[in-house]
């Protein structure tokens, strides 16, 4: 890592977000701290350091594609056990750990824990770079994939109780006049319903209800 000079940049506030990828920076080393946070503002990602584990529990992180460069040794919570923490903590945030007391037990245990990558200090900026561009756009993808399933089960909320479960039939593959013997309905109140599911979850075609049905992990098993 070369060295940089810049003044250490503090926890930022879920507003104050640019909505560009963010890079938490944990390490107890000033020197170390303002050099990460220089190299990751010279490649336009926004920045949020840290000199304890402790110190960014009690932010307001921002809701935004962002990693976490974490130093393994810290002072009180180390950062193995801030690891721990977080998932306790229903946090996924992608974890590239930095160390210059590394070992193969170690680096086990954090890649275990779900670690992106286990630097060794002195490590080259690029190596550190590319991590953390890989790390960032995971977890770009993760939120793209819960906002659509957030999404989708707003919208199988609104659905009533019945339509729900024609929804599940449908989608499970089985016709109108199967659906309506399950169900115990005539086949056009099928029918309707089956129209009615389609218009409120905005579905296109019934491959396009399949694949929403599967994302929700709502299928129903085709009857014997």
């Amino acid at each position: 890592m070369t060295g940089r000079s810049d003044s250490p940049h503090q926890g930022v506030k879920a507003e104050e977000s640019s909505g560009r990828a963010m890079v938490f920076v944990i390490d107890d080393d000033v020197s170390m701290r303002r050099s990460l946070a220089n190299l990751f503002r010279s490649v336009n990602l926004d920045v949020a350091a840290f000199g304890s584990a402790r110190e960014m529990l009690q932010g307001n992180l921002p809701e935004v594609a962002s990693c976490l460069v974490l130093d393994v040794r810290l002072p009180g919570l180390s950062g193995l056990e801030l690891q721990t923490e977080l998932a306790k903590l229903n946090l996924h945030i992608p974890i590239i750990f930095i160390t210059g007391h590394g070992d193969i037990p170690m680096s086990v245990k954090a890649m275990k824990g779900g670690a992106v990558d286990f630097l060794t200090k002195p490590f080259r900026d690029q190596e550190l770079l590319d991590a953390v561009v890989a790390a960032t756009e995971r977890d770009r993808k993760r939120r793209e994939v819960e906002k659509t399933v957030a999404n989708l089960q707003s919208l199988f909320e609104t659905l009533s109780p019945r339509e729900q479960a024609v929804m599940k039939l449908v989608a499970a593959g089985l016709m109108n006049k199967q659906v309506a013997a399950e169900l115990e309905l005539a086949e056009m109140t099928v029918r309707i319903y089956r129209g009615r599911v389609m218009k409120k979850m905005g579905a296109r075609s019934l491959a396009d209800l399949v694949r929403m049905a599967e994302t929700l992990g709502i299928c129903a098993n085709h009857p014997e």
